[in-house]
């Protein structure tokens, strides 16, 4: 559902704050509730934090769902999954009332292909994680079983590579590999 006045970001964490129902994005300034999803789009994202936090540096990182990340404009996601540096987290850290909303680019972002807004995530949510400079970008798509990764180039430019089955060896976060057939076993 979209909510057709316009509003700022900081307008945006006051609505999310109030405790209203919904899992709310802000997209160029227009309220919408993310859709509720099927059971793939919920356990996509905590079999692959699982698969993530058996591999990487804890003491660096963590790996989140249901926190939020904007551009300059007046735009907020919920990416279905998201890897965080800590020390990027310690803006927030020990503030009660304060909505986590990160604006550096993150080594990896993840979106599960839903079926009712799957075409927007590709046309919008991928391309605005483009221009955040997230270094590594997944949509996971469920019925398909494939991932679609982009890797961040030294030139700002992104490689896409699709996945239907073997090992995704990330790339900004080294040692880190996940096995594909490990995603969709379910």
């Amino acid at each position: 559902m979209a909510v057709a006045q316009r509003m700022s970001v900081e307008d945006y964490e006051q609505f999310v704050l109030s405790g209203v129902e919904g899992a709310w994005e802000l997209h160029d300034g227009v309220l919408v509730e993310k859709i509720r999803m099927g059971l793939e789009h919920g356990v996509i994202p905590a079999l692959l934090g699982h698969l993530l936090l058996l591999q990487i540096d804890r003491a660096a990182y963590h790996v989140v769902t249901e926190l939020r990340v904007r551009r300059p404009a007046a735009t907020v996601f919920l990416p279905d999954l998201m890897v965080i540096p800590k020390g990027l987290g310690d803006a927030f850290r020990d503030r009660p009332g304060t909505l986590a909303i990160f604006a550096d680019p993150l080594p990896l972002v993840v979106e599960v292909w839903p079926r009712s807004t799957g075409d927007y995530d590709v046309e919008t949510k991928i391309p605005m994680y483009m221009q955040r400079g997230d270094l590594e970008i997944w949509r996971i798509h469920p019925y398909e079983r494939t991932v679609t990764s982009w890797v961040r180039q030294p030139d700002g430019t992104y490689q896409e590579t699709v996945y239907r089955s073997g090992t995704i060896r990330l790339a900004a976060l080294a040692a880190v590999e996940i096995a594909v057939d490990d995603i969709f076993d379910f």
